[in-house]
C-alpha cells in the first residue's frame, strides 16, 4: 500500500534541498548591467572560512541589514548596517565581542551624520555627538559612569564653536569657556570644586588676553597673592 504521507514528506525534503541548493548557487551574482544583485557573502582573502560581510543588493544598491565581521569574531558581527529604502542613509551599530552595542548612529556613504551615541562596556551612556557630512556639528556631551556630565560643548564643521563646559563627577561645573573655530575666544571662567568662581578673564586667538581676576572666598585678590596660594593652569 502506498504511504502518501511518506511520499509527501520525501518530496518536501527534496524541494527544500533543491531550493536551498539553488539559492546557494545564486550567491554573489550580478544583474544584466553588471551590478551586484541578490545575496552576497564575502570572505577574508587569507582565510576563506572567515566571512567578512553578508547582505543583499538590489541592482547595485544595498538593501536591508548587512553584517560585518572581524577576522577573530566567532559568529558575532562587529558591525551592522541597516540601509534605508527611501534614502542613501544607513543605521550603523558597532558591537563588542559579546554582542553588546558600543556605538550607534547614522551614515551616508562613509560619513557620519545626525546623532551618534557611545556606551561604556557595561552599557552605560558614555557620549552623545552630532555630525554633519562626517564632521562634528552640534552639541557634544560626555558622561561619567554615574550618568553625570563630564563635558558639554558646541561644535561647528568639526571644531569647537561656542560655549564649552566641564564638570566634576559630582556635577559641579569647573570650567566655562567659549571657542571660535577651535580656539579659545572671549570670556573664560574657572571654578573650584565647590562651584565658587576662582578666576575669570578674556581669551583672544587661543591665548589669555588682558587683565584676569582671581578670587578667594568670593573676593577679588591680587595676581601675586593668588600665585602664592594656588598654581595657575597654563593654556
Amino acid at each position: 500500500m502506498i504511504n502518501i504521507k511518506r511520499i509527501f514528506s520525501t518530496a518536501l525534503l527534496l524541494s527544500v534541498f533543491f531550493i536551498t541548493a539553488t539559492q546557494a548557487q545564486k550567491i554573489n551574482q550580478f544583474d544584466a548591467n553588471g551590478n551586484r544583485h541578490g545575496v552576497w557573502k564575502k570572505y577574508y582573502d587569507d582565510n576563506k572560512n572567515k566571512i567578512r560581510y553578508s547582505g543583499e543588493f538590489k541592482n547595485g544598491k544595498e538593501v536591508g541589514i548587512f553584517n560585518f565581521y572581524d577576522p577573530n569574531s566567532y559568529g558575532v558581527p562587529s558591525m551592522t548596517k541597516e540601509f534605508s529604502a527611501k534614502s542613501d542613509s544607513a543605521f550603523v551599530q558597532f558591537f563588542t565581542p559579546k554582542g553588546k552595542v558600543k556605538t550607534k548612529g547614522w551614515m551616508i556613504g562613509k560619513k557620519r551624520v545626525g546623532k551618534w551615541t557611545y556606551y561604556f562596556s557595561d552599557g552605560k551612556l558614555f557620549s552623545e555627538e552630532e555630525y554633519a557630512d562626517g564632521k562634528l556639528d552640534g552639541v557634544l556631551k560626555n558622561y561619567y559612569r554615574n550618568g553625570k556630565l563630564t563635558e558639554e560643548s558646541i561644535y561647528k564643521d568639526g571644531k569647537k564653536n561656542g560655549l564649552s563646559k566641564i564638570f566634576t563627577e559630582e556635577g559641579v561645573m569647573i570650567e566655562e569657556v567659549y571657542y571660535v573655530d577651535g580656539k579659545l575666544e572671549g570670556e573664560g571662567r574657572y571654578y573650584d570644586l565647590k562651584g565658587d568662581l576662582k578666576e575669570k578673564g578674556m581669551y583672544k586667538n587661543g591665548k589669555r588676553d588682558g587683565k584676569w581676576q582671581f578670587y578667594m572666598d568670593g573676593e577679588v585678590v591680587s595676581d601675586k597673592r593668588k600665585r602664592a596660594v594656588h598654581s595657575i593652569p597654563k593654556n
